[in-house]
């Protein structure tokens, strides 16, 4: 693979970094004097909106969808460095560019498996900004990291289906711009184990849906919040089925890997905005007659920091380009390392910035406390480290075993 960007990349990287330098970075103040002012944890600011139109105004809109008949026609690859600036400013520029978690993997699923009735109902109100979604899966009272363990059901019933179920951390249901959630349950329990699921397309309006307050992280509150979506006999028409029946684990799959790679992106984009406060506060600060960075223990964490981050990012770049080349199957081992060594990397980095800024690290004024609170959460979203490890050891192993005779 070619480690430089193509002209083409590079020019979509200036026009998105001169957006973050001109209009994101100095919106991050106003936007958190706004939600203070409004008192609201899932308040809509009228910044964002505004970031929004400047951003649609230059073209930096649904940059993360490769079919352009949907977005900007880039490749995973091509979109990869373009993901990893946005996460500089994980609050604001993910939204301002229409290229958001969950929406974004929905999105992705509608143009991939969506109907052209629900493409036109969901993807299209998406893909403009004007409405967002949730997707749910996880479960409260199951392991849900294991997706056999899932229990809400999904019943047929004439010519509708009947939802009955429970879940949680359902990032953005409390969004009041939710419409929309996507909803994975079981609707064959008698199947094999990866075709007893499939998901349907429930809007949040339906009788029986009831949305209650989400859970914070670490403290924080996410914009949209991880809510508690309970379906209680919610019914809906059978043409909302996404795919096809027991394909719901097909589906999630093919959901996660641009998905992760996106997240992983980010992630780096994050470590990148702690380094970057990390190395400008030890140059300034003065202890013990000279300045930090002339400390050998901060000297150290900057060159570990530096290392870890550009090994990250060459993972993931290897991982898109064989999304790219080999699909989703064929990256399935690189999925699963970088989903494990980019947040632990974000993790460690973050963490020294927090460190090395002292007791300015864990208060309010710099973004490392909450960027450490977005990148700690991401070892258990979408599935614990744990659980990536074991799969990627046992397709490892396979290899070692010989077939039967």
């Amino acid at each position: 693979m070619d480690f430089g960007y193509s002209p083409r990349v590079e020019e979509w990287r200036q026009r998105l970094l001169a957006f973050m330098e001109e209009h994101v970075y100095p919106a991050e103040p106003v936007y958190e004097e706004q939600m203070r002012a409004a008192g609201d944890p899932y308040f809509h600011p009228p910044v964002v909106e505004e970031l929004k139109a400047e951003a649609r105004r230059r073209g930096l809109w649904n940059l993360f969808l490769p079919d352009e008949r949907w977005g900007a026609g880039l490749s995973v690859l091509e979109y990869a460095p373009l993901a990893e600036i946005t996460g500089r400013s994980p609050w604001l520029a993910p939204e301002t560019l229409n290229c958001s978690a969950p929406d974004t993997g929905n999105m992705e699923i509608l143009t991939q498996f969506g109907t052209p009735e629900q493409q036109e109902r969901w993807l299209v109100p998406l893909l403009d900004g004007r409405i967002r979604s949730c997707f749910s899966m996880t479960e409260p009272d199951v392991a849900s990291s294991d997706a056999t363990n899932i229990r809400c059901r999904i019943e047929k019933d004439g010519s509708d289906y009947v939802i009955t179920g429970r879940k949680w951390w359902s990032t953005g249901a409390l969004d009041p711009r939710c419409r929309v959630a996507v909803v994975m349950g079981l609707t064959d329990p008698a199947a094999e184990p990866y075709r007893r699921q499939s998901m349907v397309l429930v809007p949040l309006d339906t009788p029986g849906v009831r949305v209650s307050g989400g859970s914070s992280v670490f403290g924080y509150h996410e914009r949209g919040g991880h809510g508690i979506v309970e379906f209680t006999g919610a019914r809906v028409p059978r043409t909302n089925l996404l795919g096809e029946e027991g394909s719901g684990f097909a589906i999630a799959q093919a959901r996660l890997g641009p998905g992760r790679i996106h997240h992983c992106m980010r992630l780096i984009g994050m470590a990148e905005r702690a380094f970057d406060v990390m190395c400008g506060r030890v140059v300034e600060r003065v202890a013990w007659g000279k300045a930090l960075a002339e400390q050998g223990v901060i000297q150290d964490w900057v060159a570990e920091a530096r290392i870890r981050i550009e090994e990250a990012r060459l993972m993931v770049l290897k991982t898109a380009w064989l999304v790219d080349t080999q699909g989703a199957k064929g990256a399935r081992i690189e999925v699963g390392a970088i989903k494990v060594a980019v947040p632990r990397t974000a993790v460690w980095v973050i963490d020294r910035a927090i460190q090395a800024l002292g007791g300015a690290g864990v208060a309010e004024g710099f973004p490392v406390a909450a960027l450490y609170a977005h990148a700690r959460s991401l070892q258990i979203a979408d599935g614990p480290d744990e659980v990536h490890k074991r799969s990627i050891a046992r397709r490892e192993l396979r290899r070692y075993v010989a077939p039967p005779a």
